[in-house]
C-alpha cells in the first residue's frame, strides 16, 4: 500500500480528531491537508503510520487552537462550533463516546480546557489512545499526560452535557417537535419544551442574530410561532437533519441556500436547548449560503404589513 492509500484510509480518523480539537470543519480540513503535506514530504517511512499522522494532526491542531482561543475572546455574541452533518470516522466499540463527544454541548465544554488538556482528553477518552501514544502526540511525559487527563476529566464531569440516553427517543421527540413547528401547533410545542428551555444564536456579527437568549416555555413558544409566520412570508423552508450527532435542522431560503441551522438538546422527554448557527462563515461547508441580511430586510419591509418582530433565532 502506497502513502496515498495509507493516508486516505486514516483520513476519517484524522478529520474526526481535528474537528473535536478545533470545533471547525474548515480548520479541521486544513489541518488534515497540512498533515498530508508533511507526510508526503517526509524522507523516511514512520514505524507506525497511524501514530505519525495522529501526532502530526494533533500538534497542528494544538497550534491552531492556541491562536483560535485569542480570536474567540473577541467573537461577537455566543460562539458555537461549526455544524457537522456526518462524522466520517466510525468505531462500533466506541460509538457512544464518539457520538457524545461531537455534540454541540460537549464541544462547548471542551472549550473550557487548555489546548493540551483538550488534546489529551480527546485522544485518551474519545479515541482510546494509550498514554504512550498520547504522550508522543502532545510532546509531554506519560506522567504529565495522566495529570492532564485527570484535570480534563474533572472539568468535563463538572459540566457534563445532559442528554436523553436513547437516540431513538431523541429522534422521535425531535420529529414531533418539527411537526408541531411546521403546523404552528402551539399546544404541542409547549408540551415538548422544558420549563427552562433556551434558544441561543451564533451570528458572529456577520448575520442578524438574537441580542440575548430567549428563555422559558412561554417566551420560546411565542418566538417559535412568530418565526413560523416569518419563514412562510419569506419562503424559508426547514429540513430536519441530524447535526453533531443530535436532532437538528437546516433552514434554506427560497433558492435552496442554507440560512441557518438548529441543533436540539433533549432531556427527560423535553427540548432543553435550541442552538442556532447563522454565521455564514460557519455554514459554507454545508452548501451555498443564503444572504441573511437580505432576508432580514425583507422581513423589516413586511413589518408594516403585520409580520411581527424579528427573525427569532435568525435575528432580532
Amino acid at each position: 500500500m502506497g502513502r496515498t492509500e495509507e493516508f486516505e484510509e486514516l483520513r476519517p480518523l484524522l478529520f474526526s480528531l481535528a474537528y473535536r480539537l478545533l470545533g471547525s470543519v474548515g480548520e479541521a480540513e486544513d489541518a488534515v491537508q497540512e498533515t498530508w503535506l508533511r507526510y508526503a514530504a517526509s524522507p523516511t517511512e514512520p514505524r507506525s503510520v497511524k501514530a505519525f499522522l495522529s501526532t502530526t494532526v494533533t500538534r497542528i491542531a494544538i497550534d491552531v487552537l492556541r491562536s483560535a482561543r485569542v480570536r474567540r475572546e473577541a467573537y461577537i455574541g455566543p460562539w458555537f462550533p461549526e455544524p457537522l452533518l456526518d462524522d466520517p470516522y466510525q468505531d462500533p466499540e466506541r460509538s457512544a463516546e464518539l457520538a457524545d463527544s461531537v455534540s454541540m454541548a460537549a464541544l462547548l465544554l471542551l472549550e473550557r480546557l487548555s489546548p493540551l488538556e483538550r488534546a489529551v482528553f480527546v485522544l485518551r477518552e474519545v479515541f482510546d489512545f494509550g498514554f504512550p501514544e498520547v504522550a508522543s502526540a502532545v510532546g509531554r511525559s506519560e506522567s504529565a499526560c495522566r495529570q492532564l487527563a485527570v484535570r480534563a476529566r474533572r472539568h468535563m464531569a463538572e459540566g457534563r452535557p445532559r442528554f436523553s440516553p436513547d437516540r431513538e427517543e431523541r429522534a422521535q421527540l425531535a420529529s414531533r417537535f418539527f411537526d408541531a413547528f411546521r403546523e404552528g401547533d402551539v399546544t404541542a410545542l409547549r408540551d415538548l419544551l422544558a420549563t427552562d428551555v433556551a434558544v441561543v444564536g451564533d451570528g458572529g456579527g456577520k448575520a442578524p442574530q438574537l441580542a440575548n437568549a430567549v428563555v422559558g416555555t412561554d417566551h420560546v413558544t411565542r418566538m417559535l410561532t412568530s418565526l413560523l409566520a416569518l419563514h412562510a412570508r419569506v419562503d424559508v423552508t426547514m429540513e430536519p437533519r441530524e447535526l453533531n450527532g443530535q436532532p437538528g435542522a437546516l433552514f434554506r431560503d427560497r433558492d435552496g441556500k442554507v440560512l441557518h441551522t438548529w441543533t436540539l438538546d433533549v432531556l427527560d422527554g423535553r427540548i432543553q436547548t435550541i442552538r442556532s448557527v447563522i454565521n455564514p462563515d460557519k455554514l459554507t461547508h454545508l452548501g451555498p449560503v443564503a444572504d441573511a441580511w437580505a432576508i432580514a430586510r425583507e422581513v423589516q419591509q413586511g413589518r408594516g404589513r403585520g409580520l411581527g418582530r424579528g427573525l427569532g433565532p435568525v435575528g432580532d
